[in-house]
């Protein structure tokens, strides 16, 4: 089996997606799996051994104000598709919409890079706007004019889990209710929703059967925690929506691909959720015959 995954991170210390060393650690807590460092080698061939191409989420980038330092880790994140295309398919973007001019202008470098996949990703539970707020709008309009999908995130997230106020995260904006919003607005562009949108899983399955431009990737959840309907569904009438994220270094392939195995779908829904569907949602990811 060959997998396609739609969600992970760096796991080298140049690539790290948490804001600080506290993050870093409170994620291995929330996860329950102590994490150690690889060198860019040591991740590109963990991938390759596993038959794993991927879009990696640069995630730090949306935090910071500085524009060379955030061309610089952008840098790093076009070296590293370049030594690896055969593992990467591509980068989601986070992005900060209140610094508009400067991100529209590093968005189009990136894709002038000519280095694979760069998707537009709304991290909504950290940025305080969710994705129906207006400041998203003109990426949206790029996304739609490049044939970019997008990627919008739903449900509880890891960050600031347990601690005092979620660190100021306010978990409604990740309700699916903005991703319908968005579908409404612009039917014509392609929407990723990322993460199981636990609590309001039932309400995803609703827009997904009511919105043809959104698609569901569950990246950063073990499927045996997925709700009654969602599994149900999965085998069913979202058999050909829904695809795999594997969420590394958060998580391990070996458990997550036992855990879908468990559930007991047949080869072909396999097939569909760990690569056919990804294939065919973003633009030239199909094997070359």
């Amino acid at each position: 089996m060959r997998y396609f995954d739609c969600h992970s991170h760096f796991s080298t210390q140049a690539g790290l997606h948490h804001a600080s060393q506290e993050d870093y650690e409170q994620a291995q807590r929330v996860f329950k799996r102590k994490r150690t460092f690889e060198t860019e080698r040591e991740m590109a061939d963990g991938f390759r051994s596993r038959n794993v191409r991927t879009i990696l989420d640069i995630y730090r980038t949306w935090r910071m104000t500085d524009e060379d330092q955030i061309r610089q880790s952008h840098d790093y994140v076009i070296d590293f598709t370049r030594n690896n295309p055969d593992i990467v398919y591509g980068n989601w973007v986070a992005i900060n919409p209140l610094m508009k001019d400067f991100w529209l202008k590093e968005y189009r470098r990136l894709l002038d890079s000519k280095t694979g996949f760069y998707g537009f990703c709304q991290s909504q539970n950290s940025i305080g706007l969710p994705p129906s707020d207006p400041a998203w709008d003109p990426f949206y309009k790029l996304s739609i004019e490049v044939g970019a999908p997008v990627l919008l995130m739903t449900g509880l997230t890891g960050i600031g889990q347990g601690m005092p106020g979620g660190k100021g995260i306010i978990l409604e904006d990740g309700h699916p209710r903005h991703v319908d919003q968005v579908a409404a607005r612009y039917p014509e562009l392609k929407i990723l929703a990322g993460r199981p949108a636990w609590p309001w899983q039932d309400d995803m399955l609703a827009i997904l059967l009511h919105k043809s431009n959104v698609y569901y990737e569950v990246h950063g959840w073990s499927p045996k925690y997925f709700t009654p309907a969602l599994k149900k569904e999965i085998g069913w009438r979202m058999q050909d929506r829904v695809m795999f994220g594997w969420d590394w270094p958060t998580l391990t392939l070996e458990r997550l691909v036992e855990d879908w195995r468990s559930l007991g779908y047949t080869e072909e829904v396999y097939e569909k959720v760990f690569h056919r569907n990804a294939e065919s949602f973003f633009p030239d990811a199909a094997p070359k015959s």
